[in-house]
């Protein structure tokens, strides 16, 4: 069914329902005759009032955003634990911080590169932001071959390990392969030989399957996502509209 067909038909809806207020329309209770008419009239009426298009798909477009942001609220509100406290995922800012920040991300993503030095920004402004970092590799083998290193780095290496390495992965411009990760493993001062030999273990396997079927629950296809506080943001967010956010949530919660 095509824009306008999906239009029409709403707009018919609308119309007979203000010629008929005072009882139910039922189109199907038309002879096809009256039908015929009736879809002649419509269709004559929309040509007549072309602009009556455009305040429809606004209206659809309107309807369809308050929908998703509820279920969004709903899922939130049903994985909000998990999300924040699974138990295996980095936490980094301030980890007694009164908001948490989590993030869904990529490494080979662009927008998840643009994000970074916009959520360090936050971090160092505010002071008071919990982040916690979702490994949520989508773009292929290089990005997992990524997630499986920095995730095995951490059980191998510790927090701070993981940090520095999740930080040149962001940077890092070149493709992510066994050579490059160990030249990026030696340049930290970390123990390569033990960090390849830890990335196709069960645990680095169970966090990331884990990650995945939490976005799954989440309808999450796309990196970066965000989840501050209770709100799901789909897409990359500047510093300054998340401060914005922050200061909304603070006052909320007020």
């Amino acid at each position: 069914m095509t824009l306008f067909t999906r239009t029409a038909a709403a707009a018919a809806t609308a119309l007979a329902l203000l010629a008929a207020p005072a009882q139910a329309f039922d189109i199907n209770a038309m002879s096809e005759a009256e039908r015929e008419a009736f879809g002649a009239q419509v269709r004559e009426y929309i040509l007549a009032n072309p602009e009556l298009i455009l305040e429809a798909v606004d209206l659809l477009e309107q309807r369809q955003q308050q929908a998703e942001a509820a279920r969004d609220d709903v899922l939130v509100e049903e994985n909000l634990a998990e999300l924040q406290n699974d138990g295996y995922s980095w936490v980094g800012g301030n980890p007694d911080g009164d908001i948490t920040l989590v993030e869904f991300m990529d490494y080979r993503c662009g927008y998840c590169r643009r994000a970074a030095p916009e959520v360090a920004k936050l971090l160092e402004s505010d002071g008071n932001i919990r982040l916690v970092i979702k490994e949520f590799p989508i773009l292929g083998e290089a990005s997992v071959l990524s997630a499986r290193f920095a995730v095995a780095t951490k059980h191998v290496a510790g927090e701070d390990a993981y940090k520095q390495v999740h930080d040149g992965l962001i940077e890092f411009g070149g493709e992510p392969n066994e050579v490059a990760l160990r030249r990026l493993a030696e340049g930290l001062s970390l123990d390569a030989d033990a960090i390849f030999a830890k990335m196709d273990s069960e645990e680095v396997t169970a966090e990331l399957r884990q990650t995945r079927a939490l976005a799954q629950k989440m309808a999450i296809s796309g990196t970066p996502t965000f989840v501050l506080g209770t709100e799901l943001l789909r897409g990359y967010l500047p510093a300054d509209q998340m401060e914005i956010m922050v200061a909304e949530i603070r006052e909320q919660q007020s």
